[in-house]
């Protein structure tokens, strides 16, 4: 009897715990996908199906109705690359250490281009080659007199 229960647990099965705490995982991501706006969906390798699903969410109103739309998206993600689909939305979540570095970076080079003015400009266009110069610099200017007649920091923000 000992050897049945020796082969049936495998270190390589899941106990039934493991794959629910799974599927709500699932879920979960399913309705955090749900409210993330269109722009940053089109972002992700998502299945058209998938994508029709998320955008019929805000029909079901139900608290059944939307428990069963939960399970069904976290159904459609099994069969996604969660790794892809969490990368983007790592960026756009405060409350995640990417979205948080990729602030500070930000903030970096705000503080940069403020103080050394273009030669900073030069380099953040090497960095970022799509950059808008001209609006870049006006913005850095107004900040720059902001800063000089200590105003509050609106232009700096943007």
């Amino acid at each position: 009897m000992s050897d049945y229960l020796d082969d049936s647990l495998d270190e390589d099965e899941k106990s039934k715990s493991q794959v629910k705490r799974e599927m709500l995982a699932l879920q979960q991501l399913g309705l955090r996908l749900a409210d993330l706006k269109p722009d940053l969906l089109n972002k992700m390798p998502l299945s058209d199906e998938l994508r029709r699903a998320l955008e019929e969410t805000c029909r079901h109103t139900a608290h059944i109705a939307r428990k069963r739309h939960s399970q069904f998206l976290g159904k459609l993600l099994r069969n996604h690359d969660i790794d892809a689909i969490m990368q983007p939305m790592n960026l756009a979540d405060s409350q995640t250490r990417e979205y948080n570095n990729r602030f500070h970076a930000l903030e970096r080079w705000r503080n940069r281009l403020i103080e050394e003015g273009d030669t900073a400009l030069q380099s953040f266009v090497q960095d970022y080659p799509d950059t808008d110069i001209q609006h870049l610099r006006s913005l850095i200017r107004h900040a720059q007199h902001e800063l000089a007649r200590n105003k509050a920091p609106t232009a700096s923000r943007r």
